[in-house]
């Protein structure tokens, strides 16, 4: 039965946490295996106590922004809950940005805070830092200034080694600064924070250009999560591996606030995803629950070691983030044994789910729809022209209205405008037909947005940063079908007259700006370009001969 007013409905993030606090303190919380980490819900408070003790110290006070760069590593978590404990909105920032791209984030989101680690893989985040605030490195914490950045305060390393970044306090000096100064009731300060306030900033691109922040409230996060753990039946009784990364709604919703209404166990296998320590951390573990892009999942069942596992403690999970092959998805419940996988469709300007599959649907509804829409979302296809609402089986824009709809993109009134409508519709951009039985398929996309691996890719972002390129005269760039990443990016360009560029040193160029992920694969040198005849180039046909091109397929999807 499906419960219409949930108890988290009223509530603020930091008020549902301290309820499962107060039921489930000495069960597993957070576990990373890895790190040899296991913390009961009552450990977790306390952790949180302290950096929200820390943040409060710095001076950071509700409705001010802070900015998390970080892999998967346990004060990404705490840091979540200290900011929603103090009723600081969290910025998430992808980690695999570039200088470049946490520029922008760092000026457009008026951060007061950054929290950052040190380095992932290859990337130094401090040099990366310095880069584009030399300032954090000519003076102590909190005694510089940044030009560029007028709001920006303090910088806080996620590593205790001194010296490393000269402007930046350390973690446990953060929480040294917390400990140093008198008790606080962050109940009492918790009494004040409303749900309909703003608690995340998430940045999704659009097609326009550079991404737009998402803002979400207490309320869209509680209620997208507790309904998605609904689809799942989530109990407290779960173990929930989470190897998706936290910066993404995936993460921070559907893993960590699912995690705290359910009071369920949140295993993060590694800081980053790696399919051998996934399927580790879900045997030794005994996890019941596993989440993951079709990518993922894909890595995992191919992994050397599979054959040998123990997974019969999986039941259930969510396969999300690109649409989700349904070959794979039987594999997943035939092969892997996860019986009551859930498919989830969404945005992030959506919270991020609008529709899910249920536990208990046959499996061929779990394999070839997105399900049907979570309790209180109203869900319609309409026209792409006209706006005229479609009946059944006729394919148009996907909208979605209710309590998943965002407050707004921040600072950006004209892009909210466009994204909503006056009814309150938040329009997808996605092209979807809704069965006669209620459930969705998604069938294409009005954006042209690209989806690799589970990443969202907004070709004009990488096309902007090319046309930088003295070489380059017009460019374009559009997805094409890729068996393990469901899209790749191929790159159209032409160049000057005399000017000679090879493919790699175009690749390599990105690279200098851009996240791995926007890096084109394919590089096609042309003279000219399909075009309507206003002279727009039409990516549909790039798409077209490149796939006849390179001899690709595209996979069915749901």
């Amino acid at each position: 039965m499906v419960q219409t007013a949930p108890w988290v409905d009223g509530l603020t993030i930091d008020e549902v946490f301290r309820r499962t606090v107060e039921r489930y303190g000495q069960r597993d919380a957070l576990v990373f295996p890895q790190r040899g980490l296991r913390w009961s819900w009552q450990q977790l408070d306390q952790q949180v106590e302290r950096a929200a003790r820390g943040l409060w110290a710095l001076g950071i006070r509700p409705g001010e922004h802070v900015a998390l760069w970080a892999t998967n590593v346990p004060e990404w978590v705490v840091t979540q809950l200290a900011t929603a404990r103090i009723g600081a909105v969290l910025v998430t920032v992808n980690p695999a940005y570039r200088p470049y791209e946490l520029q922008y984030v760092l000026e457009q989101s008026d951060a007061v805070a950054l929290l950052l680690v040190e380095r992932f893989k290859t990337s130094d985040y401090f040099s990366m830092l310095q880069e584009i605030c030399p300032e954090v490195a000519k003076a102590g914490p909190g005694q510089w200034q940044a030009d560029r950045y007028p709001h920006l305060r303090h910088v806080i390393a996620i590593s205790d080694r001194k010296g490393a970044l000269n402007g930046a306090h350390t973690w446990s000096g953060m929480i040294a600064a917390g400990e140093a100064m008198q008790e606080i009731d962050f109940k009492e300060l918790g009494g004040q924070l409303q749900p309909s306030d703003p608690i995340n900033i998430q940045y999704t691109s659009g097609t326009t250009g550079f991404p737009k922040a998402a803002t979400l409230s207490h309320r869209n996060l509680l209620l997208n999560a507790f309904y998605v753990g609904q689809c799942q039946k989530l109990s407290a009784e779960d173990r929930m591996c989470v190897p998706v990364p936290f910066y993404h709604c995936f993460g921070c919703v559907l893993g960590t606030l699912c995690s705290v209404v359910y009071g369920a166990a949140m295993i993060v296998p590694a800081e980053y995803f790696q399919p051998k320590a996934t399927l580790d951390a879900i045997e030794q573990e005994r996890a019941t629950v596993i989440y993951g892009v079709p990518t993922m999942f894909i890595a995992e069942l191919e992994d050397p070691t599979f054959a040998g596992r123990d997974l019969t403690s999986l039941r259930t999970g969510i396969m999300a983030g690109a649409p989700c092959p349904i070959e794979l998805m039987r594999k997943v419940i035939n092969v892997m044994g996860v019986r009551e996988i859930t498919i989830a469709y969404g945005q992030t300007e959506a919270s991020p789910v609008v529709t899910q599959t249920r536990t208990e649907d046959p499996i061929e509804l779990r394999v070839e729809t997105v399900g049907r829409p979570l309790p209180g979302v109203e869900v319609k296809i309409v026209d792409p022209q006209s706006g005229a609402e479609l009946g059944d089986m006729q394919q148009g824009e996907l909208c979605s209205r209710g309590h998943v709809v965002m407050l707004g993109y921040y600072k950006d009134p004209e892009a909210t405008a466009k994204a909503i409508d006056s009814d309150g519709w938040l329009h997808s951009g996605d092209l979807a037909m809704r069965l006669p039985n209620g459930y969705y398929r998604i069938t294409g996309r009005l954006k042209e947005m690209v989806i690799r691996g589970g990443e969202n890719i907004y070709p004009r972002e990488i096309e902007e940063y090319l046309f930088t390129h003295p070489a380059i005269e017009q460019v374009a760039i559009v997805g094409v079908p890729d068996e393990k990443y469901g899209e790749e990016l191929c790159a159209w360009i032409k160049l000057r007259p005399g000017h000679a560029v090879s493919e790699e040193e175009i690749r390599e160029y990105c690279r200098k700006k851009l996240a791995h992920f926007k890096v084109p694969r394919y590089v096609k040198f042309v003279d000219s370009f399909p075009q309507t005849v206003t002279g727009k180039i039409q990516k549909f046909r790039i798409r077209e001969i490149m796939i006849e091109e390179l001899g690709l397929t595209i996979p069915e999807t749901a």
